[in-house]
């Protein structure tokens, strides 16, 4: 969905331990490129091309890909558009995640105690082959090499400029961005919206929550006319006014 000259909001539906589940992947273009906010699932990779197909950019335009944070929905498949691509992608992260993308450290949320309760809630159908498979990506999570580091503040000179905004809490290195141009806050897991009204993150699934919603005063600094959140999509009304309510 075109939701501004060179923003791009990626709807991708994508099932998940017996159930759909929705993700919202962000795509910039300008005339020197693209760049792609977050990369899915292992195994999205086919369906992200496509996804950015559909907007008329094709893999061979992709220059950059910008990280919010390291779980698995969002670096799943940053292996293979690295892989895949025919030019070099540069992969950019804050320096607290980097090593977590790397594989240089285990990511903070998968857990062996973690992953035997995601392992033995999968549905009875799915086959052993599939549940071992399910296992070995979560002890053996995708990693990438991260080529450049992002700070609060930074501002990125791309689609119309990216401001980088310092959002801990949902993980210790958590970053959202700000596009000036159409004036669209990437939140990435920073909100979510659900049932068409945006919410904090969801506390169970914060590195440490306090820190989150205390990250949610810095939005207030920025005019924001919409949010694309990674869960739940697009969110338009109020937007300022909503996100001083949950800064509180």
């Amino acid at each position: 969905m075109k939701l501004a000259n060179g923003l791009y909001m990626l709807e991708l539906s994508v099932p998940v331990m017996g159930q759909i589940d929705v993700i919202y992947p962000t795509l910039l273009v300008d005339e020197g490129g693209a760049i792609l906010v977050d990369t899915g699932f292992p195994g999205l990779f086919p369906t992200l091309r496509q996804a950015m197909e559909q907007e008329d950019v094709q893999l061979s335009q992709l220059h950059t890909i910008l990280i919010t944070h390291q779980d698995l929905d969002h670096i799943g498949s940053l292996p293979t558009f690295l892989s895949e691509s025919p030019q070099f992608i540069e992969v950019l992260a804050s320096e607290i995640e980097k090593p977590y993308i790397q594989g240089e450290k285990m990511l903070i949320k998968i857990t062996s105690e973690k992953i035997e309760e995601a392992v033995n809630s999968l549905p009875s159908h799915v086959t052993p082959e599939w549940r071992n498979a399910f296992r070995a990506t979560l002890e053996n999570p995708p990693k990438a090499p991260v080529t450049g580091l992002l700070h609060g503040g930074q501002e990125l000179h791309y689609a119309g400029g990216i401001v980088v905004i310092d959002t801990p809490g949902h993980t210790p290195g958590h970053l959202s961005l700000y596009h000036k141009a159409s004036k669209t806050l990437i939140a990435g897991d920073a909100m979510i919206v659900t049932d068409g009204q945006l919410h904090r993150p969801v506390p169970e699934q914060a590195s440490d929550y306090n820190l989150a919603v205390k990250s949610l005063k810095k939005f207030t600094d920025f005019d924001i006319h919409a949010v694309i959140c990674y869960h739940g999509g697009l969110f338009k009304h109020n937007v300022n006014q909503r996100i001083s309510e949950l800064a509180l």
